[in-house]
């Protein structure tokens, strides 16, 4: 059966003790991922609390994380999302997302909405990839690809 969390307090507990267990078995989230059979970008967001992990997922990280019963169980509830409290993010990685979209927001607004109409780009039909590349110029670049579905708006 399917379960939702209301409280994050629980999730964020788990979280903690995820990442503290990958660190002390210095893991990466790609091998997290292999083990939960996910794209590590979904598998990412799931054990910082952003998603719930099919049953077989939430087992096999468990596993590689020696994690307990309950924890195979909260992997698989449907979170509170959200991780940022409110207000201006002060990580700063995340501030420079925050940044980008301060800076880019409206003009990826009016890019979309100019080549699809009114609408929204999907976070729930949504995919995410994190390259690191040669930059030419010296140095590395981040390559991040946001692919989200299209929802028109539909009157009614």
């Amino acid at each position: 059966m399917v379960h939702a969390q209301f409280d994050p307090a629980a999730r964020q507990t788990l979280t903690n003790a995820a990442v503290e267990a990958k660190t002390r078995r210095n893991l990466t989230w790609q091998q997290i991922a292999d083990a939960s059979g996910l794209s590590v970008a979904f598998t990412t967001a799931a054990v910082l609390g952003q998603h719930a992990l099919p049953e077989q997922s939430a087992k096999a990280v468990a596993q590689l994380l020696d994690l307990d019963d309950d924890a195979v169980m909260l992997l698989q509830t449907i979170p509170t999302r959200g991780s940022i409290p409110g207000g201006i993010p002060t990580d700063p990685t995340i501030y420079r997302f925050h940044e980008m979209l301060q800076v880019y927001g409206t003009t990826l607004k009016a890019l979309v909405h100019e080549q699809f109409g009114d609408g929204i780009i999907s976070a729930i039909n949504f995919k995410l990839d994190v390259k690191k590349v040669a930059d030419p110029e010296g140095g590395e670049r981040a390559v991040i690809t946001l692919d989200g579905k299209y929802l028109p708006t539909k009157p009614f």
